[in-house]
């Protein structure tokens, strides 16, 4: 079976607790805080298996999820990191954040590795937290949760030519004939139900791979039959070779045949025009090919699409239509058609939410509150609160993000302290 859409779900692993201990030993009761930093959460990779062709490993398995970290230990022993779990897939494989759709990672390269998610930090122990004033912090940090997603994969082939027509053209007839693939080939409507792939080697000026895309139909680029289905497998293909019963066995005129599956293509993604299309006049074998040859000649020549007449049943001008698609191959660019990468990780990883803007306030004890966050440690991270200018900015962003309300509701008072990651203030409203 080929299966080249699926939906799964994705979760870092969460950091380890930070650990509340204080130094015991013989003759030492007072000792000073040693508790150990929790450890990392395990992190999601994503990586390009060579010998995966289908997404069919993730049929019946659709959860992953990373290791968590262990919590800090006393006499400042930390956590272990937690196990990152490694995600295989075939080269071609896009994912998609599934409630946007936009495109997390497009993996091509065999081999290429990607981290979708980073495992949650540990959590500092209360070591971290002793100043002079407070000598025996009982706080530490817990550990941060990861990422998690409901993502979609979907395969789309690499390929360098895509064979495309209407179903019974004689696509799959083609690719046996050029190619070391063995389609199943016989005279009746989607023989082909998912795509094929073969290598073409001979005297051409190049090796490239062929792809048969399966027969497309009115209505194909909306979905119908399974049309996006097929579609999708085309997106990454630098050329085409529209192949068209010129015999017209079935009935359909070739032309309009021509016309409609190219409108198709154009409805579904219209960049797809802009790349160079051959017409295999097929089956010439048949009593009205010859007519119809001209017909098509005439009309899509003109349009800059070189019509070449074989009969693939008969293996003839086979040779004639691959020597003229490895030409096409040569002004073209050799890096596979990637897509543009859109989601917005940083969003996500700073936690902006319409409640807290992407921090947190803990009450740790009475006159005593933390503020954490991505997007609060970034930002003390690059200002220099000892002059006046960062100061002011300081000032200025607590309380434009609603920390000092948040601070508020929390019950603080003037005096009271308040820590942000490594900076400890005064409160003052």
């Amino acid at each position: 079976m080929f299966l080249d859409r699926v939906k799964i779900h994705i979760k870092g692993g969460k950091g380890g607790n930070g650990c509340v201990s204080f130094y015991r030993a013989k003759y030492i009761t007072h000792g000073g805080p040693d508790g150990g930093d929790g450890g990392k959460g395990g992190d999601i990779i994503f990586e390009v298996d060579t010998g995966a062709a289908t997404l069919m490993d993730f049929r019946y398995k659709k959860v992953f999820k990373a290791e968590n970290g262990r919590d800090g230990e006393k006499r400042n022993r930390s956590g272990a990191d937690g196990q990152s779990v490694i995600i295989k897939v075939p080269a071609g494989t896009i994912i998609r954040e599934a409630n946007s759709n936009k495109i997390m990672a497009d993996l091509t390269k065999p081999g290429e590795k990607r981290t979708l998610i980073k495992g949650g930090r540990g959590g500092r122990g209360n070591q971290h937290f002793a100043t002079a004033q407070r000598q025996a912090p009982r706080y530490c940090e817990a550990g941060k949760e990861a990422a998690e997603y409901d993502v979609i994969l979907e395969l789309k082939l690499i390929a360098d030519v895509g064979l495309v027509g209407l179903p019974s053209a004689g696509k799959s007839t083609i690719l046996k004939m050029a190619t070391n693939a063995n389609p199943k080939i016989a005279a009746y409507h989607f023989t082909t139900l998912s795509p094929n792939l073969g290598v073409v080697r001979g005297n051409f000026s190049r090796e490239f791979v062929l792809a048969d895309i399966p027969g497309l139909i009115e209505g194909a680029s909306e979905g119908v039959g399974l049309g996006h289905d097929f579609l999708r497998h085309i997106e990454r293909t630098k050329a085409f070779i529209h192949v068209v019963d010129a015999g017209a066995i079935e009935g359909d005129d070739p032309v309009k045949s021509i016309r409609l599956i190219n409108d198709e293509l154009r409805k579904y993604n219209e960049e797809l025009l802009d790349r160079p299309m051959i017409i295999a006049a097929n089956k010439m074998d048949l009593p009205d090919a010859e007519e119809n040859l001209l017909r098509i000649k005439e009309t899509f020549e003109p349009e800059g699409m070189k019509v070449i007449p074989i009969t693939a049943a008969a293996n003839k001008g086979i040779d004639v239509l691959i020597r003229e698609a490895a030409k096409i191959l040569e002004d073209c660019p050799d890096e596979v058609v990637m897509f543009e990468e859109d989601y917005d990780f940083d969003r996500y990883e700073e936690g902006a939410s319409e409640e807290t803007g992407g921090f947190t306030v803990t009450k740790i004890e009475e006159g005593y509150y933390l503020v954490e966050g991505v997007g609060v440690e970034k930002m003390i991270g690059y200002t220099n609160i000892d002059n006046e200018q960062g100061f002011a900015f300081f000032q200025r962003y607590i309380r434009e993000k609603g920390i000092v309300d948040a601070l508020k509701e929390k019950g603080i008072k003037d005096g009271d302290t308040v820590r942000i990651y490594d900076l400890e203030f005064e409160f003052f409203d």
